[in-house]
């Protein structure tokens, strides 16, 4: 096979300087289209960071300016027959992250600068007025409709969500910003807002009775990421490629890129998704690692989950209603819709007679990235890296060889390193903890399964076999195994080709760590 040089737009989403300097790019043009020609043209779409909205608005912006020489060889170019060009009015809001509150309003106003010349309208002491200003002298000088795209409408109120003094003042004025729109809506050709969630208060949807929010339609479940068929139909070389360098075969590379930045869906039905930023880093760096996680903000995440008391272990197989997830940021009642719009987790099954969704962490990338940083939450402030990261590396291995004994005493090294308090105490705490050092580790791991007799406290999946775990505080290993033979976990899994073993553990009250295992078949 021989190597293909490739360019991979990571960080650049200008459609223009992509396409003339010859970057790979994921042609998403019919969706465009689709947009472009219908009745409709108010549009919202959601979703998470890093997933490709900024790039699908920059291809909006040349579409709509009659750029046709960038669209050659792209699916529209069959599609559209009349490349008329239309004046583009292009915002960008995350520009805002950072400011102070009193900064925001003038931060937003200098959004119109780069119309000022093209354009010569008037400014006026309001974001709206000045807007509205703007769209008006668009349409006088060109006689053309205008186009509105938006990028991020949402960046500057997620920087205050969890400010309740000062949401309200930005609130107002962001509303302002937006209420030059329906006055205008019989000069507007299109309008494209693209964001994490959909703010209510704003009354931006209900000012428009025919805005179409497209987050959750099949048609457009695909519109963002690279979905599975168009990375096998226009990635092939990549994927050979990293293949060669990590030394496994074509299968095997789509299997590891599938585990670790697949499994999205927007809706149901809908084509599996993988978050474009990790799967066009892997493909860069030739490595699998978690590219996405390390750009979000896992502090905000922490944060969200500490407010509502959530342990890791609530954070899978959650079922809920469409209004459970699908709600305004500041309308949610818990951490599930901030979880699901911010990538954190996504739909993975939908029960048509219940009308109930299950959500799940998507992939492999995620599921790491959020529990290292969920385990930061127990360990002492100022531990050293090397003494949690050498006996993960142990734990990951002993699970592969089978090296149980291995696993729980570099289990019990790393539980050495969570600090004691009054609510440690209680046989709960270990199996959180046990919980996030075994996924850690890289193994797929169930609390509380179901069986006809009981619920297992631990159940542990590795590629080579699976270990039911349960967990007693001062009663002795023996007892944990009795249990397991009394209930005879061990039947769940008479049907899986793998070994079963049961291990059974014990912690001590006054030594706060494990204090003896048994091991049987």
């Amino acid at each position: 096979m021989i190597n293909v040089e490739r360019k991979y737009p990571i960080g650049n989403q200008v459609f223009e300087d992509i396409r003339k300097r010859g970057g790979v790019y994921i042609d998403k043009t019919q969706y465009i289209y689709k947009m472009a020609s219908t009745m409709g043209c108010f549009y919202f779409l959601s979703r998470p960071r890093r997933f490709g909205k900024s790039l699908l608005v920059s291809t909006l912006e040349k579409y709509f300016e009659g750029r046709k020489d960038l669209f050659e060889g792209l699916a529209i170019e069959k599609l559209e027959k009349d490349w008329e060009s239309y004046p583009v009015l292009r915002f960008d809001l995350s520009r805002i992250k950072g400011v102070r509150v009193e900064q925001v309003e003038n931060s937003m106003a200098l959004l119109f600068d780069a119309y000022a010349e093209k354009y010569d309208f008037e400014k006026t002491n309001s974001l709206g007025g000045t807007f509205n200003n703007l769209i008006k002298a668009a349409y006088k000088k060109t006689g053309k409709k205008v186009v509105v795209l938006v990028d991020e409408y949402d960046a500057v109120l997620l920087e205050y969500i969890h400010d309740e003094e000062a949401l309200p003042t930005v609130r107002r004025i962001v509303k302002d910003f937006y209420s030059a729109l329906k006055p205008n809506s019989d000069i507007l050709r299109f309008v494209f807002l693209t964001g994490i969630t959909k703010f209510s208060q704003l009354s931006i949807f209900s000012a428009f009775n025919n805005i179409s929010n497209i987050s959750m339609d099949v048609e457009y479940a695909g519109i963002c990421g690279v979905t599975k068929e168009e990375m096998l139909d226009q990635m092939k070389v990549d994927i050979e490629m990293l293949g060669k360098a990590l030394n496994l075969s074509f299968d095997e590379t789509v299997q590891a890129l599938i585990d670790n930045y697949d499994g999205y869906h927007f809706t149901i039905p809908s084509p599996d998704v993988f978050n474009p930023f990790g799967l066009m880093n892997a493909f860069e760096k030739k490595q699998l690692n978690n590219y996405w996680f390390e750009t979000a903000t896992p502090t905000f995440v922490i944060e969200l989950l500490r407010k509502y008391n959530a342990k890791p272990t609530d954070i899978k197989d959650i079922r809920v209603s469409l209004n459970g997830f699908n709600v305004p940021f500041e309308s949610a009642e818990d951490y599930i819709p901030i979880l699901y719009q911010s990538g954190y987790l996504t739909i993975k099954d939908y029960d048509a007679r219940r009308k109930l969704y299950t959500l799940e962490i998507p992939n492999t990338e995620v599921r790491l990235g959020l529990m290292e940083n969920l385990f930061k939450n127990y360990l002492e402030k100022k531990v050293p890296r090397q003494k949690i990261d050498v006996p993960l590396a142990e734990i990951r291995i002993g699970f592969e060889d089978g090296l149980i004994d291995e696993v729980m005493r570099q289990t019990q090294t790393i539980i050495q390193t969570i600090p004691y308090t009054n609510v440690t105490n209680y046989e709960g705490h270990y199996q959180q903890i046990l919980y996030l050092i075994y996924t850690i580790a890289g193994a797929l791991v169930d609390v509380e399964k179901r069986t006809h007799t009981g619920r297992i406290d631990l159940t542990i999946n590795t590629k080579k076999a699976i270990y039911i775990m349960e967990l007693k505080m001062d009663q002795g290993a023996q007892s944990a195994i009795d249990q397991i033979e009394e209930n005879k976990y061990a039947e769940q899994f008479k049907n899986d080709a793998r070994p079963v073993y049961k291990i059974g553990v014990n912690f001590s009250t006054q030594e706060k760590n494990i204090t003896d295992w048994i091991i049987c078949q």
